[in-house]
């Protein structure tokens, strides 16, 4: 089965501001690109493999759908709905992702 992905606005905005911050604040263009890069490879991948990521339930103590990938520092957060992958943030691993994730359940 091949699913379609779909990002989410924030999602497009938060690779934005890693290639942003990348580029300006490290001052280090190639970088920023390899960086998306390496994190749209991975999403890539859950169009042939779209359970491979980790359950976000596995690792706390909050019920939800929310699969993870890992890219270096980065985190993509997503959901797998019957022939779709929606991503809906990719956010730096360090970063209080739960609060981001669910902050009107927090």
């Amino acid at each position: 089965m091949v699913c379609k992905i779909y990002y989410s606005p924030e999602a497009v905005n938060d690779l934005d501001e890693i290639y942003e911050y990348i580029q300006t604040e490290l001052c280090n263009p190639p970088a920023a690109l390899n960086v998306v890069n390496n994190i749209l490879d991975i999403i890539d991948q859950l169009k042939d493999f779209p359970d491979m990521g980790a359950r976000l339930s596995d690792a706390i103590d909050v019920e939800t759908e929310y699969r993870f990938v890992i890219s270096g520092n980065y985190m993509a957060f997503y959901r797998h709905i019957d022939t779709a992958v929606y991503v809906d943030r990719v956010l730096y691993g360090r970063r209080d992702y739960l609060r981001i994730l669910f902050d009107d359940c927090l």
